[in-house]
């Protein structure tokens, strides 16, 4: 025990010294004898304390306090040594501090136990999270533990309370930030939704409000007490807008209670005040407390609803009795004198102050409809309505009164708004009223009212009764009831109650004299329905002194106006006054659709379309004009038929569309208007949509019992559709049927003429040529027709020059040309004024020469001088149109060029057409380049002309046309053509392909890359172009069906391909077309017999050749010999012709011919051999057989018919050798063919004839013939020439047949069928892919099972086919007479014997009988 004291008395002599380590060691000695040492614990903490042993020292200090827990002095160890430790120790600090604190306070040490707290306010203030000083805070608080012990020396508990309120708002607000800025960035996070639940989150469990009641329950400062009674008020109004719908009404009570508390004491903070006027649900304003908005308005002067009630307060909505305010001083109060200008101004201004005032835009639309600005009400109370929604919404409100009072104003406002665009929405919100407050006298009126409007006159009686039940001093409903009454068919009954109301009625306000000015329109409008004579309505004693003591009332009052208006105009007769009565009436009113319509048609006729269109515009946007739906009340269409008309004279097409559709839904039977939307889609190019509108409107003509005479325009407009379209036989017919009504219209008459024309352009362009020609001289009857008329435009004589040109397109039908009626046209006009114009260039004027003969080619001058005078007359006639005037010349010019090319190297008459066109033409389309420069087409023609004059004049042309449009595929092919007649291939070629790049279906392109391929040396490409340029263009463009015919037919010579009929029938048309274009082409004419006689029409190819004459004419003269040439030619052909129609005595005769001027000139060779062996040929039919015979020989004894290949003349043999066998000289035919073998021993005709003459011989002699061809044959079956090699299979199979026996019949029955089988097989090994030899052995095994042979037949076949199409389709041109037809292929499919080989036999060639037979035969069988 002693030495315990003994170390505590060293350990504390050694604290006292500083020594703390030796206090240290001493105490942990006296702790090492006695653990619960106080003392000793106390030395230990407070000697590491100064070593800053700050953890040991805590477990000491810790240590002491569990063995004398109340004992102070361990506490105060604690309290040091965590006030020097800081933050890290705060809440230990707190804990010591307290405890320390109490224990002072349980010794009544006051002094210390404040100092204790004190020093830990400070120290937590200082470095103290909000939290902590909060903590430290409450300590002092009346709820706190040292409060009521140390009363007057702590704070104040208002000021505590002060400042742990802003430590809370601090908090609250950063962990609003916090939350927010966390949350916002998770996928799908909104930010609104984000701070609504955050708040919500933090505002629901805030003690901020509690806390600011504390401050005003112990706050003796009124202003500090006002002022956190307004932070409570906004806490708990925030709180509201982010609670949860379930959870809003307790806080809307706790919002509520604390606002009227702050309006009671008129304490001037503005949320409680908006929050009372806001919040009351009043059904009227007049609900509102006038002291109340007085004390707003007096508080709050500058506000948005501070001025709004201001201007309330002097305006006439205001019902009360005008007080002062105490509160108010008199400068505010004096606000009286305000006009309603100024308090409209004043209300506008508030609203826009504050733009989420219910108050304000209620005030303001409650204005506004008794100002009958009903538009502004209307928009005025829609934004009131959605706040209040939006308010309802946000707080929970339930303000159905305030709603309903609201929907009242709007539904009052949209009534007269546009009516009755308006009225379904209008009828909607009365009838929500009316659900919840059946009795709402303001809903009936207007119920009545929108019914009055819609013509339910019965249902609007019944309403406005109702409403005359709850407020029977209400003049205007009795007068609205009263009106009704009448409409519905009381008049007299409604005339009674009227005359009743008018008595009653005041006129001290303008409401009064409007009511009145209603009333007497109503009382003459009744009399005037009940009086409906003449004279009655005449009498200005009657309804006239009403209407005019209607406007004495009010001057202002529209209908009045209008029915005066009408009794000036039909009774009164006085135009004038009438016009200033419909006037004035519009003005005061757009919904006066009578005074409308009338003024719109009197602007009409006058031709006043901008009037028209302003007046048609103001009625459709009054909405008076379209029934709401389910109306009984009919619509008006007039206005949109007014628009429609208009527009489609400013020719904006898509809103005269519009506006016709709109009118027709309102009046679906209105004939003007279906033929205005016609001729809107007429003229806006959707001629489909025209078609149907102007059927619907015969349709509607026809229902409404309308005269033709009254709807020819719409069958006028309907063939112009069927025009635009291309059905010119429709709208012929339907122009002819409106002359059968109207003969003398001039305009159906020029459109008739034009449709005519550009249907014969039509006919031209598909190829049919003489209904083209009928065509023009039925369009210049019928230009002569409106000629008649009196009246003659440019449109006329461009046509008429337009029916002339197409006659020179179709030159064989130039019969029909009538040259009378156009002379008889340009007649009328003789004066050299017009017809002069380059008459100096062209010669061409007014002439009178019936003597000369008609033939063809004076008849086609006659075509074109009849086109260039009506050019000319055109032209004069457009002189003073400047467009009209370049046209005119281009038209001019285009026909110059047309006179050129069929005219140029012609002679007839006496006259040689020269380039005296060519040249007028240039001078034409100068002058059409000098009235419109920018023309492109002008540039081109141009360079057309210029094309054979002047390359570089052209070439500028040319490219200048394309500067204007390089997108023209014609210029670009016309460049193509002067570089090409340049010798410049390479930017021809250049030029042809960029016209194909710009419009690949340009056939004129691909035919200049055509010559271009031929000048390259490919026949064969320029072929395939040939063909695709004929193949696209059009039937009138006669190069491509020459250049098409002629490379199909120099391809057939140059080639030697025999083409099928059915390859040959595209060439055959085309040169059929061009002879109908250009009978007189007796070149073409030519080669389209030849090619009928490849096709084996014999009697159709001498008819073609008639041009003899016409060459025998032209005989003489510097061309003789080549003409000298071509009738040899044509002699021989028609020589070859007459003998294939069986006509030999002609097939003689032209062959003499042919020899007679046929001489032994290179030249004449093959005429000259064709003519000689159609004379054998020809005397061999008759007869004649040794004369045949030794012409055939003398031709070819003779030595200059050699040709290249030295085949000619064996093949002369071979066909002599025929005759002398016909002839009975066998041995000579042998000789003749041994001695052509000899001298042409690779001729393989020679050497098949010989052999098949062998065969069908019967003697020694053809035996060693026959094995000496047998060599020959069996050589030929594997030359490269397919043909050879099945000649010669198909000889050698004869031989095999008929060699060891005369018969033909039974071949297996005898080694014969073993030969022709042997046969069969050798072309099979020689030429597996060849289907001959497939076909042979097909044939020979037809009666056993095995099918083997057909099918093998069948896929060579099909093969041979197929390369062939592929061959046709690479080279344009048929196989040889070899290839495989669809018969061949037919008949290998029956070969097989299946019933599904049968049917693809029958699909292949349903001409061929075997497959028919063959299909009857499986299915026979299989039944």
């Amino acid at each position: 025990m002693s030495s315990t004291k003994a170390s505590l008395k060293a350990a504390k002599a050694a604290l006292d010294e500083g020594n703390y380590d030796e206090a240290v060691i001493q105490a942990r000695k006296v702790l090492a004898v006695d653990a619960n040492n106080y003392h000793a614990n106390i030395f230990l903490g407070l000697a590491l304390d100064k070593q800053n042993h700050d953890q040991d020292a805590e477990l000491a200090y810790l240590a002491a306090t569990k063995i004398k827990d109340g004992d102070v002095l361990a506490w105060q160890g604690l309290v040091s040594l965590y006030e020097r430790i800081g933050v890290s120790k705060l809440d230990r600090y707190g804990d010591a501090a307290i405890k320390a604190a109490r224990i002072y306070m349980n010794l009544d040490d006051k002094t210390r136990c404040q100092t204790v707290i004190d020093k830990y306010q400070g120290i937590v203030k200082r470095i103290g999270t909000r939290s902590q000083q909060k903590a430290a805070l409450l300590l002092l608080l009346p709820s706190g533990p040292f409060y009521d012990y140390l009363e007057g020396r702590l704070p104040h508990p208002s000021l505590t309370l002060k400042s742990i309120a802003a430590i809370v708002e601090e908090e609250e607000k950063a962990r609003i930030n916090k939350e927010i800025g966390e949350r916002r960035t998770r996928l799908g996070a909104k930010i609104g939704d984000v701070t609504r639940n955050v708040k919500c989150e933090v505002l629901r469990s805030s003690e901020l409000e509690r806390i600011y009641q504390d401050i005003i329950d112990w706050s003796h400062d009124d202003e500090s007490r006002r002022e956190f009674e307004e932070k409570q008020l906004q806490h708990a109004y925030m709180t509201l807008e982010v609670l949860p719908a379930e959870e809003k009404e307790q806080k809307r009570a706790v919002v509520e209670k604390l606002a009227r508390g702050i309006v009671i004491i008129k304490h001037p903070f503005k949320l409680a005040w908006d929050i009372f006027l806001e919040w009351k649900d009043a059904a009227t304003l007049d609900a509102f407390d006038p002291l109340v908005l007085q004390a707003y308005v007096g508080f709050f002067p500058e506000s948005g609803l501070g001025r709004s009630l201001r201007a309330f307060e002097n305006s006439a909505l205001w019902t009360h009795v005008k007080k002062t305010d105490p509160s108010r001083d008199d400068g505010e109060a004096d606000n009286a004198g305000l006009s309603s200008e100024e308090c409209l101004l004043i209300m506008m201004d508030g609203v826009e102050a504050s733009p989420g005032s219910m108050l304000s835009h209620r005030i303001l639309a409650e204005y506004y409809l008794h100002l009958e600005e009903y538009e502004a009400a209307a928009d005025t109370s829609r934004t009131a309505k959605n706040i209040t929604l939006a308010e309802i919404l946000k707080t929970g409100l339930k303000l159905h009164l305030t709603v309903d009072a609201i929907s009242i104003t709007l539904g009052s406002a949209l009534i007269y708004y546009q009516t009755p665009r308006n009225h379904p929405e209008a009828r909607k919100l009365f009838d929500e009223v009316l659900l919840r407050d059946p009795t709402s006298t303001a809903a009936l009126v207007g119920v009545g009212l929108i019914l009055e409007e819609e013509e339910e006159f019965q249902d609007a009686v019944d309403f406005l009764s109702r409403a005359l039940d709850r407020d029977p001093s209400n003049t205007y409903v009795r007068v609205e009831a009263a009106w009704c009454r009448a409409l519905n068919g009381h008049i007299s009954q409604g005339l009674a109650e009227l005359e009743t109301c008018l008595s009653q009625l005041r006129s001290d306000d303008r409401r009064g004299r409007e009511l009145k000015a209603k009333t007497l329109y109503r009382i003459g409008v009744c009399l005037w329905e009940l009086n409906d004579s003449f004279e009655e309505r005449k009498n200005r004693k009657g309804a006239y002194a009403r209407f005019l003591a209607s406007l004495q009332a009010n001057p202002e009052f529209a209908p009045a106006y209008t029915i005066l208006g009408i009794y000036y105009a039909d009774y009164a007769k006085d135009r004038k006054r009438a016009r200033k009565c419909f006037q004035k009436s519009f003005e005061l009113s757009a919904s006066e659709v009578i005074a409308a319509e009338r003024l719109s048609r009197a602007f009409a006729d006058q031709a006043d379309w901008d009037l028209v269109e302003i007046v048609a515009q103001r009625v459709v946007d009054s909405g008076k004009v379209r029934p709401t739906p389910g109306s009984k009340r009919r619509g008006v269409s007039w206005p949109f038929a007014a628009l429609g008309a208009v527009e489609l004279n400013k020719q904006d097409y898509a809103k005269s569309i519009v506006s016709f559709q709109m009118a027709l839904r309102i009046s679906p039977d209105d004939y003007h208007c279906w033929v205005g939307l016609g001729e809107s889609y007429h003229d806006s190019g959707r001629y489909t949509a025209a078609a149907k509108a102007l059927q619907q409107a015969e349709l509607v003509a026809n229902t409404l019992g309308l005269m033709d005479q009254d709807t020819w325009w719409a069958r006028y407009m309907l063939a112009n559709v069927k025009r635009e379209v291309g059905e010119f036989d429709a709208a012929v017919s339907g122009y002819e049927d409106v002359l059968g009504q109207r003969p003398h219209e001039f305009g159906v008459l020029t459109a008739l003429g034009q449709t005519l024309v550009e249907g014969a352009w039509n006919c031209l362009e598909t190829g049919f040529f003489g209904k083209a020609s009928t065509w023009a001289r039925r369009a210049v009857e019928a230009i002569e027709a409106a000629i008649s008329c009196g009246s003659e435009s440019f449109n006329l004589w461009k046509a008429l020059g337009d029916a002339c040109t197409v006659f020179t397109f179709s030159q064989s039908h130039l019969q029909q040309y009538p040259r009378n009626v156009v002379s008889s046209l340009l007649a009328k006009s003789s004066s050299s004024e017009w017809w002069s114009v380059l008459e100096e260039i062209d010669r061409v004027s007014m002439r009178n020469d019936d003597s000369i003969a008609r033939n063809s080619v004076i008849v086609l001058e006659e075509c074109i001088d009849g086109a260039l005078l009506a050019r000319k007359r055109a032209l004069h006639i457009a002189s003073a149109d400047k467009h009209s005037h370049a046209v005119a010349w281009y038209n001019l010019g285009w026909t110059e060029c047309r006179a050129y090319a069929c005219l140029s190297g012609r002679q007839s008459g006496g006259r040689q057409a020269s380039r005296r066109f060519l040249n007028a033409a240039v001078r034409c389309f100068k002058n059409a380049i000098e009235a419109e420069a920018g023309n492109s087409d002008y540039w081109n023609a141009l360079g057309v002309a210029t094309t054979l004059i002047d390359a570089r004049i052209a070439q500028h042309s040319f490219v200048r046309s394309l500067f204007l449009s390089d997108k023209s595929a014609r210029a670009w092919t016309n460049l193509g053509v002067l570089y090409l007649l340049q010798d410049d291939f390479q930017l021809a070629n250049d030029a042809f392909t960029r016209a194909q790049s710009t419009d690949p279906d340009f056939a004129q392109a691909w035919l200049g890359q055509g010559f271009l391929a031929l000048l390259f040396g490919d026949p064969n490409e320029a072929l395939l172009l040939m063909t695709h340029s004929y193949e696209i263009s059009d039937a009138s463009c006669a190069d491509s069906k020459r250049q098409y015919a002629l490379a199909v037919f120099d391809d057939m010579l140059t080639n030697r391909r025999n083409l099928d009929a059915v390859e040959l029938i595209q060439p055959i048309f085309a040169l059929y077309q061009l002879e109908l274009q250009s009978p007189d082409h007796w070149a073409y004419s030519h080669l389209y017999s030849l090619l009928l006689e490849r096709v084996g029409v014999f009697e159709g190819a001498a008819a073609k050749c008639t041009k003899l004459e016409l060459l025998e004419q032209n005989a003489s003269g510097p061309d003789s010999a080549t003409l000298n040439h071509t009738q040899a030619v044509m002699n021989a052909d028609m020589a070859r012709f007459h003998y294939s129609t069986g006509n030999y005595d002609e097939a003689r005769r032209y062959s003499e011919k042919a020899l007679a001027l046929s001489t032994k000139q290179s030249l004449y060779r093959k005429p000259r051999l064709s003519a000689i062996i159609t004379e054998a040929l020809s005397r061999h039919q008759q007869g004649t057989l040794s004369a045949g015979a030794e012409e055939l020989e003398k031709a070819a004894t003779e030595d200059d018919i050699e040709d290249d290949d030295g085949n000619r003349k064996a093949d002369m043999v071979c066909l002599w050798a025929q005759l002398l066998w016909a002839q009975g000289d066998k041995d000579g035919a042998k000789s003749a063919l041994f001695d052509s073998i000899e001298s042409s021993p690779g001729h393989v005709r020679s050497v098949m004839l010989l052999g098949a003459m062998a065969i069908l011989g019967d003697d020694d002699d053809d035996n060693e013939t026959l094995e000496a061809v047998f060599d020959d044959l069996q050589s030929l079956r594997t030359s490269s020439s397919e043909e050879e090699s099945q000649r010669a299979a198909d000889l050698l199979s004869a031989i095999a047949a008929l060699s060891g026996s005369g018969s033909s019949s039974s071949y297996r029955e005898d080694s014969t069928a073993e030969k022709e089988m042997t046969e069969a097989m050798r072309s099979i090994m020689l030429s597996p892919a060849k289907q001959q030899g497939w076909s042979q052995l097909a044939a020979l095994v037809v009666d056993d099972d095995d099918s083997f042979p057909a099918r093998m037949a069948l896929k060579t076949m099909t093969a041979r086919r197929q390369q062939q199409q592929q061959q046709q389709h690479h080279e344009h041109h048929g196989g040889d007479s070899l290839g495989v037809s669809a018969q061949d292929l037919a008949r290998a499919h029956v070969s097989v014997g299946t019933a599904a080989n049968m049917q693809r036999a029958v699909m292949l060639a349903p001409w061929v009988a075997d497959g028919w037979e063959g299909l009857h035969s499986v299915i026979s069988a299989r039944a």
